[in-house]
Parts: structure tokens; C-alpha cells; sequence
């Protein structure tokens, strides 16, 4: 009789384990998983450059001389805040009249600032004065002119100078609040 009870047990085992097996191939555990995505955070910048065509200026009253400051934003600059500074000389106005180019607004004496848009694929360039030009005013004379000395004594010759800044707008506003930063952090 044990050995029927041996057969009978095996034989239960042997379909529990056969159920067991069926049931178990049967159930599936529903899993996935998503590509690893990576993000690369690279460097934003700004560069520009101010040019201007190289001359020799020789005041003529009434005569519009050539003068091409241009600023240019780089491509591949982030969003930023433009500024052109202008310094003259205090007897300039005697001599010379000029006009900002379009485009251009005034922040503060002497100061103009534009917004200009991020452009990957092009550098973007902005004439500073309207016609790239300045007049020698009609109103000079010969004796104004024959007491200029040139150096930086009671009277020296005309000065027109221009410093471009640039500053990301993300983060300002406002052009003055800009300009309140990069006009005191950069050299």
C-alpha cells in the first residue's frame, strides 16, 4: 500500500507542479522602460564688435564727411540689451552735427541703447549714425579752425569717440536697469 501512496503522491505532485507550471507561464508582469534622455547645457554669450572704416578727416565748413561707427552683435549671441556710448569733445558742437541712426534710443545724455533678438545663423549689425556721416557746421570759420592747437590744451581739435556694450536682457527689464549694471561691472 505505500507504494500506492508513493505512486498517488508522486502522481499529485507531479500535476500541482504541471498546474503550478501552466499557471505560472501563464502570468506575465507588465513592465517598460523609457530611453534615457540627456540634456547638454552649453555656454550662452554675447560678442560684438565696433568697427569703423580708418580716415583722415579735414574740416571743411558745410562739407558731410564720411563716418561709419558700426556695431555688431554676433551670431549665435543670446537676447540682449545694445548700448552705444558717445563721447565728444566740449568744443565739438562748434564744429560738427551729427544724427543717431534709426533704431537707436536715447537712455540718457549720450547714451542710446536698442533690444536686439537672439539670430543663430547671422551676425547682426547696426549703423550708429544716420547715413554714416557727420557736417562740419556751415557756421566754422577759418579763425575758429586756426585756433585749434590739438593737444588737450585750451583748444584742442574735435573729438567724436563711441564705446558699445552689451548686456543679456534676461534678467533686465528695463534698458536703464541694464545699463545700471554693465556700465559698472564692465571695464
Amino acid at each position: 500500500m505505500q507504494t500506492k501512496t508513493k505512486k498517488l503522491l508522486i502522481a499529485i505532485v507531479s500535476v500541482l507542479i504541471l498546474i503550478t507550471g501552466t499557471i505560472g507561464a501563464t502570468l506575465a508582469w507588465f513592465t517598460d522602460k523609457t530611453p534615457t534622455i540627456q540634456n547638454t547645457f552649453t555656454v550662452g554669450n554675447i560678442d560684438i564688435k565696433l568697427e569703423e572704416t580708418e580716415r583722415t578727416y579735414k574740416m571743411v565748413p558745410g562739407y558731410t564727411l564720411p563716418k561709419d561707427p558700426t556695431v555688431t552683435v554676433e551670431k549665435g549671441s543670446v537676447d540682449c540689451w545694445l548700448f552705444i556710448k558717445i563721447d565728444k569733445s566740449t568744443n565739438l558742437d562748434n564744429f560738427i552735427e551729427y544724427t543717431v541712426a534709426d533704431g537707436w534710443l536715447l537712455l540718457e545724455p549720450n547714451i542710446y541703447y536698442r533690444e536686439v533678438a537672439a539670430n543663430e545663423s547671422a551676425d547682426q549689425s547696426f549703423a550708429v549714425l544716420k547715413d554714416n556721416q557727420v557736417t562740419v557746421k556751415t557756421t566754422v570759420t577759418k579763425e575758429m579752425m586756426e585756433k585749434l592747437t590739438g593737444t588737450a590744451g585750451e583748444n584742442p581739435y574735435p573729438t567724436l569717440s563711441f564705446t558699445a556694450y552689451a548686456i543679456q536682457k534676461h534678467g533686465f527689464n528695463t534698458a536703464a536697469l541694464a545699463w545700471a549694471e554693465v556700465s559698472t561691472t564692465t571695464p
